[in-house]
């Protein structure tokens, strides 16, 4: 009954605009004052414990890195080699939009600010063009789901500080999910400049010449280097996780301030400024939500919850699909960090009855959040990016639809094909 009360409450909080931080907070505390044999003092304590985590200091440095690359000329050093490469195919800025946030994936690990970065480069472009706002804003919002499945991810660097699986693991774990995902939207856009619904898709560019994709790389080289040097040095042992996001903020403030000087010193206040917002945003919600999550896992909440799922069914797939469809419903209403920090517990649990790899779990779990982002009626992702294309909200839903059902496949894909996220790890020895 308690645990039927609190979940009320914050779906009431929700919905009359409370901000999810504050409402995961009254929840937590509330909880905790009325549950038995519970200090409330233990809320402020349980807060400090879940970001008491070496692991969770890799969070500022990537947000940071990802915040002066983002302000620093990356993203449309990127936009430019990508359409060197794909501007003679059909749908030539659709493929753009996503081989350019498959780039940017890996220097930001943030989809929101993927959808910002390369939105505000790619869907002007996309606009002019004679695409449709609600096209282009579908576009490069569901692409952008790529940004926490390839590495660095903050997604992952929280799901791995709170199970203990191996960040660097995760990483590896996310690389081949996240190429197969670019493809599979690449390809979806290739099917859709096949329809006579879609005009905007049948114009294409020239074929670049060699010289003038070579020039394009000659602009792009230090961004498709970034993700060598962080990942290379993850992979190889040379730093951890953290010690990577450290590297990326300096390497990062290197190129935007010396190769392609698009930002100076005076800039640097700003971005710092965004970036310590955005950190204590998300540090808020972290421990916010883990300490509703300890108190869940105190009212035997994970027990409750396993004990009436194998009364259901004893099929792990089964298992894991009812599980999922649990947690995408919740993040099409809650912000999804909060919701996988409340979750993780229960997955792992879960998880564990049903002897799945927390790898794959926990890739599975990344890309499902991803689909809550794309989903209304919160859909972070296409609100962004609605925004820069200045059209209607809803026609962005619309248009979204094949995407979004593209990334619905995909996740069915690493559910039934686990060595998608476990084969690379397991070769590499993580």
């Amino acid at each position: 009954m308690t645990l039927l009360i609190l979940f009320g409450v914050l779906l009431v909080a929700v919905a009359v605009g409370l901000p999810i931080l504050l409402a995961i907070g009254l929840v937590g505390f509330s909880g905790m004052i009325a549950a038995p044999g519970v200090n409330p003092a233990l809320f402020a304590q349980r807060i400090f414990s879940i970001l008491d985590s070496f692991s969770l200091l890799a969070l500022p440095y990537f947000i940071l890195a990802g915040s002066i690359m983002s302000k620093g000329g990356l993203a449309r050093g990127l936009v430019n080699f990508a359409q060197s490469l794909v501007g003679h195919v059909r749908g030539s800025l659709g493929h753009t939009a996503v081989i350019s946030c498959m780039g940017m994936a890996n220097v930001s690990g943030s989809s929101t600010a993927e959808a910002a970065a390369v939105g505000s480069i790619i869907i002007p472009s996309m606009r002019d063009n004679g695409y449709r706002s609600g096209l282009a804003a579908s576009i490069v919002g569901t692409a952008a789901t790529i940004g926490p499945i390839i590495p660095p991810s903050m997604t992952m660097i929280v799901y791995g500080a709170m199970t203990g699986v191996s960040i660097g693991g995760l990483f590896i774990a996310g690389i081949i999910p996240g190429i197969i995902l670019g493809l599979m939207m690449m390809g979806t856009i290739r099917l859709l400049a096949m329809l006579p619904r879609y005009p905007e898709l049948q114009a294409r560019g020239p074929r670049a010449s060699l010289r003038q994709i070579a020039r394009a790389t000659g602009g792009a080289w230090v961004a498709l280097l970034a993700p060598v040097i962080i990942l290379g040095g993850i992979f190889t042992g040379v730093f951890t996780a953290t010690e990577a996001g450290i590297v990326a903020c300096f390497y990062a403030l290197i190129v935007s301030l010396v190769v392609y000087r698009e930002i100076g010193i005076k800039d640097l206040y700003r971005i710092l400024l965004d970036a310590a917002v955005t950190t204590g945003t998300v540090a808020g919600i972290i421990g916010m939500a883990g300490a509703l999550g300890w108190l869940l896992s105190y009212l035997d909440f994970n027990v409750f919850v396993l004990s009436n799922l194998r009364a259901f069914t004893t099929d792990a797939l089964l298992a894991l699909i009812l599980l999922l469809a649990v947690y995408i419903l919740l993040t099409m209403f809650l912000e999804s960090l909060a919701v996988l920090i409340v979750f993780v517990p229960i997955a792992a649990e879960i998880g564990r009855a049903f002897g799945y790899d927390p790898l794959h779990l926990g890739i599975i779990l990344v890309v499902a959040a991803q689909l809550g982002a794309t989903t209304p009626p919160v859909a972070v992702l296409l609100f962004v990016t609605t925004s820069i294309a200045g059209g209607r909200f809803i026609d962005t839903v619309r248009e979204c639809v094949p995407f979004v059902l593209t990334l619905l496949f995909f996740l069915i894909l690493l559910i039934v094909f686990p060595p998608l996220t476990t084969w690379l790890p397991g070769q590499l020895g993580r």
